[in-house]
This record gives structure tokens, C-alpha cells and sequence, in this order.
């Protein structure tokens, strides 16, 4: 790659090329050659790479105000909070900087939540192949043992079931007087896109309100119109009590938000949370700039058409190889589900000027940028079906 790495710390196995610029969904590396990226930084570039009107308000933004710390009023906060809350049917927000300070103040609000019922050990319940971030609250809910290795002691107070099983749940709330929350993906993106029945949200607000739990739904890669709506659990005429967005939200500027309604909108007082950068006068207006572009774009039903046409292709191209076990997704959030191990295929794709990747060992994840062209799909389409047929032809496919 031709740069020195001696003095980043080992916490990454990249691939061999950097790239310098982007555009939309396509981006260049330093001798000048193009990728399709359909992987989109793993949901994070809904609007694509260096979208103009995103370059002009960051400008603008960092010629006015970068930071100015939440011990005053930040109106770009206020007005992000209410365009959140308007779109997602939540009543408060708070701002980090990441996924997973999202999730581990969902979690903290969970804790206080239970405390204020006079529960001294607070549980959450969280779902086999569930990922909510590296921390060691978000960690210790996340299902993956391989990077729960040497962490541990993994902080107490979570119970796992099997994700979409609502007996399983019914019986934790048969046995466990502790439990005070539910933390879910709506569709679990890191453990392999599982998308439950229909049904299981439903079900889990359910028990939620015959238990008195809160409902806490992770969409910081389901959300922003990745899905074909705002948010996945609009699909199901949900409405959960916390809700935690990060990822899209600043399309590459950090940002996380912690959203919650009713009595879970008031659990968190001055003095119990904060962040230093949280909600800062440029991640919020960007934030903001990148709604308003959804709405107007309708970026949202977009997803949604491309998802099935998308699915479509790749069911008539990929489906008849033997290899193949399934084909499924949601809007643009779409996997090919192999019948073994296969991460060759993220090299193999990069040499076809293709960017995915390999989760659950099995599954290749695509989660393009919600502006990829009618073009783009096609070429997205062709090389990954190239990259599967030369996986099968290289002896892969035995």
C-alpha cells in the first residue's frame, strides 16, 4: 500500500488498497482505479462518498462553530433532536458520538429504569448473533465469543435467548423478576442479515408491556432509510421505547443518538450522562442536512425499489449454483448466504473492483449507498456473480 503502519495498533486485518477520493457509490485509489463500493464504510455512506451539498455545509459549519461543549444551549441539537423525534415517533434525544455510545446509554437508561422500580440488579435481555458495539457493556450484549476473547471479566447483567423466538423470551419472563429491558436488532446486520418473522417485534412490544420492560431497538445499521423506511421496526407498526441510530446519521461525520419516549424519556437527569463531543454544532447540522436530503430525495422509497430489484437479479443469476443456500434482504440491506466458509470471496470481489464483505463466515453483506445508480446495480449484479462463479471455479465450490 506504500504507507508505514508501524505506529497503528494491530486491531485491523485491511485490505490491500487505499483509496483518495469517492464519488456516490464509487471511489478511487491512488493509481486511478475504480471500485463499486457496496458496502458503503458498512452503512455509513447512505448519501454516498463526498455528496456535495454534505462538502458545502461542512464547510460552511467549520468556518462558524465546531464546538462549544453541552454546558451551554446548542440549537443544531435541539432542531436535530425534533426532526428525530419527529420521524421516528420518540420524545427525547441525547447525542454521542458512535453506535455503540448510543447503545451503552440505551443500556445505562435500561440500569436507571430498573433502579427506579426498586430493582437492585437490573437485567437486559439480548439475542444470540447480536452486535452492539465494542465497549464492554455493548460487547458483553454482543453474541460473538471470538471477540469476547480476553476481555474478559464481560460485565454482568444480560441474558441471552435465541434471536426471533418469542417463547424463549416468555420464559425469561416467566423466571426472571430482574429483567427490566429487551435490546434487538430488527434485522441482525454483523450476525449474517437475519430478518425475523413476521410477527416477533409485535410480539416482543407485547411482552414488553404486559411485563413492564422497555423495548430497546438497535438500528444504528437498519436506520435511515436503509430498510425502505426511516426505520425497520416501521415495517411492523411498531413503536419501541429506546431507539439507537449512529452509523448513516452523519454519513461519515461521527455521530450516535440514544432516542426514547414516555417514562423512558425521562430517566436520564443532569449529572447521570453526558458526552464532551456528543452532539456538536457540526455533526448536528450535517445530521440534519442529511434528513432533509433523505425526505427530499425520497431516498427511503428508493431503497425499497432498488432492494427488490436487486433481490430479484441476484435470485434469477445466483440462486440455480448449488452453493448458494439463500438469497434475502430488506431494501438495501441484502445478503447471499453460502453453504460454507467463504471470506476469499471479499479478496477475490476487490480484485473484480467490487467492495462487500463476509459476515457470519458464510454470508456476503452488501449495503450500498442509497444513491447507486440503475448502472451501478447492474455492475454490482455482474461482478459479484463473477466473484461467486470464480470462488466455485477455483475448487471453492466442492
Amino acid at each position: 500500500m506504500g504507507q508505514d503502519t508501524q505506529y497503528l495498533m494491530h486491531t485491523y486485518s485491511r485490505l490491500p488498497v487505499a483509496f483518495e477520493r469517492g464519488s456516490g457509490a464509487l471511489l478511487w485509489d491512488a493509481a486511478g482505479d475504480c471500485y463499486l463500493d457496496a458496502l458503503g464504510g458498512i452503512a455509513v455512506v447512505g448519501l454516498g462518498h463526498a455528496h456535495p451539498e454534505l462538502a458545502d455545509v461542512i464547510a460552511d459549519q467549520a468556518h462558524t462553530l465546531l464546538h462549544c461543549s453541552n454546558l451551554y444551549d446548542v440549537p443544531l441539537q435541539s432542531q436535530l433532536g425534533k426532526r428525530l423525534c419527529e420521524v421516528s415517533g420518540m420524545d427525547r434525544s441525547f447525542f454521542g458520538n458512535s453506535g455503540a455510545e448510543a447503545n451503552e446509554t440505551a443500556i445505562k437508561l435500561a440500569r436507571r429504569y430498573g433502579h427506579g422500580r426498586g430493582i437492585d440488579i437490573p437485567e437486559v435481555l439480548v439475542t444470540e448473533g447480536a452486535f452492539h458495539g465494542r465497549t464492554l457493556a455493548t460487547l458483553t450484549a454482543t453474541a460473538n465469543r471470538k471477540a469476547h476473547a480476553g476481555f474478559e471479566p464481560l460485565v454482568s447483567g444480560f441474558k441471552r435467548v435465541p434471536f426471533d423466538d418469542l417463547n424463549a423470551v416468555c420464559r425469561v419472563a416467566s423466571d426472571n423478576p430482574n429483567v427490566v429491558a429487551v435490546l434487538v436488532e430488527p434485522i441482525q446486520g454483523e450476525g449474517g442479515i437475519n430478518i425475523p418473522d413476521s410477527g416477533y417485534l409485535t410480539g416482543l412490544r407485547e411482552i414488553c408491556d404486559r411485563q413492564g420492560w422497555l423495548l430497546i431497538l438497535d438500528e444504528i445499521q437498519t436506520g435511515m432509510c436503509r430498510t425502505g423506511k426511516w426505520f425497520s421496526y416501521q415495517h411492523d407498526g411498531v413503536v419501541p421505547d429506546v431507539l439507537t441510530v449512529a452509523k448513516a446519521l452523519g454519513n461519515g461525520v461521527p455521530i450516535g443518538a440514544c432516542l426514547a419516549r414516555g417514562e423512558a424519556a425521562e430517566v436520564l437527569l443532569p449529572g447521570t450522562h453526558g458526552s464532551t463531543f456528543g452532539g456538536n454544532p457540526l455533526a448536528c447540522r450535517v445530521a440534519l442536512t442529511v434528513i432533509d436530503i433523505l425526505e427530499r430525495d425520497r431516498l427511503a422509497d428508493r431503497a425499497a425499489e432498488l432492494g427488490s430489484r436487486i433481490l430479484k437479479m441476484l435470485e434469477q443469476r445466483l440462486a440455480p449454483r448449488p452453493m448458494v443456500r439463500s438469497v434475502r434482504g430488506r431494501g438495501l440491506m441484502i445478503a447471499v448466504e453460502l453453504d460454507r466458509p467463504c471470506g476469499q470471496l471479499v479478496s477475490q470481489a476487490l480484485e473484480q473492483h467490487l467492495l462487500i464483505n463476509v459476515t457470519a463466515e458464510t454470508v456476503v453483506r452488501l449495503l450500498p449507498p442509497l444513491v447507486i445508480s440503475d448502472e451501478e446495480v447492474m455492475m454490482l449484479v455482474d461482478r459479484l456473480t463473477v466473484t461467486i462463479d470464480n470462488f466455485q471455479a477455483n475448487g471453492n465450490g466442492k
